[in-house]
C-alpha cells in the first residue's frame, strides 16, 4: 500500500538572491518514486516569521526539515516554538553546520524536534524519506540524532554519484548558482569548519565537464564553486580552468576560492589569456603575522602570493577580492593595521575587512578561552574582544570597515581615493581618519545616497588637503562619470557653460565622421550627446602615476565617456583623451 507523505525541505537564505543548494542536493537523491513528495520551500531572513509560518501552513506538511546555518539560526528558532502550535501533527526535523555540533544538546533544548540530520546529510535523507514512506526503522539510519540516542556516524558520501541538481534552471533565475566540484579541504586553519573534516572528495572531472557545459549552453550569468580551496589539487583546478577558457560562451562568469599562494605558473599564465569577466578569485590572507598564522595552522607563503596576485592583476582580466580578519590571535590594533596596509597595496578590487567568527566545533572554539577570546553568545559569534585587541579598538575597526566598503570596494572612488592617500602616512591612516570625520559629523554611509558620498568625501578633502582641492574637484567628476551617466551635474563639477559650443562641436564631427563612437551609426549628434558623456579637465585624472607624482593641472584636456563599451572587470565607461 504506498503511503502518501509530503515533506518538505525548508532553507531561509541571507537574500533573495542567494539559492540554498543544500536542499536541492537531499531532494536530488532521494529514491525517484520518493522524490514527487520532498517539497522545497526557500525564503529569506528579511520576510516576516509569521509570512513564513503562514506559507509552510498551507502547504500542509506531514515533516518540515530546515537547513541551518549561522545567519538563519536565531529565526529556525523562533519558528520551532511556533510551528507545533498551528502544525501540531507535523515532525519537525533540522540539519545543516549549526546543528551538527552539539546536535545532543540542540536536542534536549527543543523536545518538539523529532531529530536532527548531523554531518553530510544526501545519504541520510534519503533513508529517511525510505522511512516516512513505510520502508526501514528510524534507529537504524545512521547520522541521526534521536531523542532515543545517536545512530551512529555514518561513511561519506561518493561524491561523483550526487545527482546533478540544476536540470531545472526556473527556480534559479536572478538567484546565484553555487556548484561543488570538490567538499573538504587538506589545511586546517582552526576558524574553520572544514578544518574538522580533512578528506577531500573530488567529483569527477568528466561529470563535472559535462554539467558545466550545461551552465555554458544556458548562458547562466554567474556560477559561483563552493569549494573550499578549489586550487587544492593542481591537476584538477587545471582542466576547470582549460575547459571554461576554452568552451567561453562570452557571458558565464565563474567564481572561485583559491589559495594564491600554491598557484603555479603554468596556472597564473592560463589565467592570464582569459575572456575579461570570465572569472573571478577569492584569495584569504587573513593576515600577514607570522605568528597569527601560526597560531591559526594556516601555512602561507606571503611572497609568493603578493607576487601571484600581482601577476594576475597585471593582466587586468581577472576580478580579485582579498580578505582579512579581524580578532585572530596575536593581531593587535597596529598588527592588523600592517595586514591591512600590505594587502591593500596588493590592489585588489575587493578588500574585504572581516571579523573572526568562533564557530562551535572549530580549533578557534576550543581555544577561546586561552587567547581570551570573547565573543557573542549568539550567531554569528562574532569577536568582541581579545587578549590583543580590545572592544574599543573592534568597534573603531567596524568604522574603517564601512569606509573600506563604500569608498573602495564600491569601486565609485577609484582615482580619488589613490590619490588621497598621498595625503597619510598609510592607507590604514586614510580609512581611519575618514571614519572619525564620519563619526564627528554623525554621519552614516547607510543613509545617504551615491552623489551625497562624493560630496562627503569633498568636505573631508577640504579640511584634509585644502591645498590641492581643485584636482579633487576633478577626481571626483571623472570617478562618478565613469560609473554612470548623470542626468543632473554634481554641483562639484566644473561649469560647462563655457564649453557647449566645442562640445556641440564634436557631436556634430562625430555624427558625420565616428572617428571616436564607433559603432552608433545612425545616431544624430543628440542621441550621441545622451548616451555618451564629454567632459572638461585641466588634470591628468586618468593617469594615476601622473597624478601621484602631482598631478599638474593647466592644460586643456577633454574625455569621452563611451557607456555601451564598458570594462567587464571594473564597470567603468571606456574613456578616451579627445581633441576638439
Amino acid at each position: 500500500m504506498e503511503v502518501s507523505v509530503k515533506f518538505i525541505l525548508a532553507a531561509v537564505n541571507a537574500k533573495y538572491i542567494h539559492s540554498n543548494p543544500a536542499i536541492y542536493s537531499l531532494r536530488a537523491c532521494v529514491e525517484e518514486e520518493h522524490r514527487k513528495s520532498v517539497e522545497l520551500a526557500e525564503y529569506t531572513i528579511n520576510q516576516p516569521m509569521q509570512e513564513i509560518l503562514a506559507d509552510l501552513y498551507a502547504r500542509k506538511p506531514d515533516a518540515i526539515g530546515f537547513s541551518c546555518y549561522i545567519w538563519n539560526w536565531r529565526m529556525v528558532r523562533e519558528m520551532l516554538a511556533e510551528l507545533p502550535k498551528i502544525l501540531p501533527g507535523t515532525a519537525l526535523w533540522l540539519g545543516g553546520p549549526e546543528v551538527s555540533w552539539g546536535a545532543d544538546v540542540i536536542l534536549d533544548s527543543y523536545p518538539q524536534l523529532s531529530g536532527i540530520m548531523a554531518g553530510e546529510g544526501e545519504d541520510t535523507f534519503r533513508e529517511l524519506m525510505s522511512f516516512y514512506m513505510g520502508e526501514g526503522q528510524l534507529d537504524k539510519i545512521r547520522g541521526l540524532y534521536l531523542h532515543s540516542g545517536y545512530t551512529g556516524c555514518r561513511e561519506l558520501t561518493d561524491f561523483s554519484k550526487i545527482p546533478f541538481l540544476y536540470d531545472d534552471l526556473e527556480p534559479f533565475e536572478n538567484r546565484i548558482i553555487y556548484y561543488e566540484s570538490s567538499r573538504g579541504c587538506p589545511f586546517d586553519c582552526s576558524y574553520c569548519l572544514s578544518s574538522v573534516e580533512k578528506k577531500v572528495r573530488f567529483r569527477n572531472i568528466s561529470v563535472v565537464k559535462r554539467e558545466l557545459q550545461f551552465f555554458l549552453d544556458h548562458k547562466v550569468r554567474q556560477v559561483k564553486f563552493v569549494d573550499r580551496t578549489f586550487n587544492c589539487r593542481h591537476e584538477h583546478a587545471m582542466e576547470i580552468w582549460k575547459y571554461i577558457y576554452e568552451h567561453d560562451n562570452g557571458v558565464t562568469n565563474f567564481h572561485f576560492e583559491i589559495s594564491a599562494d600554491i598557484l603555479r605558473q603554468e596556472e597564473t599564465a592560463l589565467l592570464g589569456r582569459f575572456r575579461p569577466g570570465l572569472a573571478q578569485l577569492e584569495i584569504g590572507v587573513q593576515s600577514v603575522n607570522p605568528r597569527t598564522l601560526e597560531a591559526v595552522h594556516r601555512r602561507t607563503d606571503l611572497e609568493r602570493l603578493e607576487k601571484n596576485v600581482a601577476d594576475i592583476r597585471r593582466g587586468g582580466n581577472v576580478h580579485q577580492h582579498l580578505d582579512l580578519i579581524a580578532g585572530l590571535p596575536y593581531e593587535d590594533y597596529e598588527s592588523f593595521r600592517m595586514s591591512f596596509n600590505r594587502v591593500y597595496r596588493m590592489r585588489p578590487q575587493q578588500l574585504q575587512l572581516g571579523f573572526l567568527k568562533v564557530l562551535k566545533g572549530s580549533g578557534m572554539w576550543e581555544k577561546a578561552g586561552e587567547y581570551g577570546i570573547r565573543y557573542l553568545e549568539q550567531p554569528p559569534y562574532e569577536v568582541l574582544c581579545t587578549k590583543w585587541l580590545s572592544y574599543a579598538q573592534v568597534l573603531k575597526l567596524k568604522r574603517v570597515e564601512e569606509m573600506v566598503e563604500v569608498y573602495y570596494n564600491s569601486a565609485q572612488f577609484v582615482h580619488t581615493m589613490c590619490f588621497l592617500e598621498r595625503a597619510f602616512g598609510d592607507p590604514f591612516a586614510m580609512y581611519e581618519t575618514l571614519a572619525e570625520f564620519f563619526d564627528g559629523k554623525g554621519w552614516t554611509t547607510a543613509t545617504f545616497s551615491r552623489i551625497r558620498r562624493y560630496e562627503m568625501l569633498l568636505e573631508f578633502v577640504k579640511k584634509q588637503d585644502p591645498g590641492r582641492l581643485a584636482a579633487y574637484r576633478e577626481l571626483l567628476t571623472y570617478d562618478i562619470y565613469l560609473r554612470e551617466n548623470l542626468k543632473s551635474r554634481p554641483d562639484f563639477a566644473a561649469e560647462l557653460s563655457g564649453y557647449q559650443e566645442k562640445i556641440r562641436n564634436f557631436y556634430e564631427r562625430e555624427e558625420r565622421e565616428h572617428r571616436f563612437l564607433t559603432g552608433y551609426e545612425g545616431r544624430d549628434r543628440r542621441q550621441l550627446g545622451k548616451m555618451t558623456h564629454l567632459e572638461p579637465f585641466t588634470y591628468p585624472v586618468w593617469d594615476r602615476e601622473q597624478m601621484a607624482q602631482g598631478g599638474a593641472g593647466g592644460q586643456q584636456y577633454f574625455v569621452l565617456f563611451d557607456y555601451q563599451a564598458r570594462d567587464p572587470v571594473s564597470l567603468e565607461a571606456r574613456t578616451q583623451c579627445v581633441s576638439i
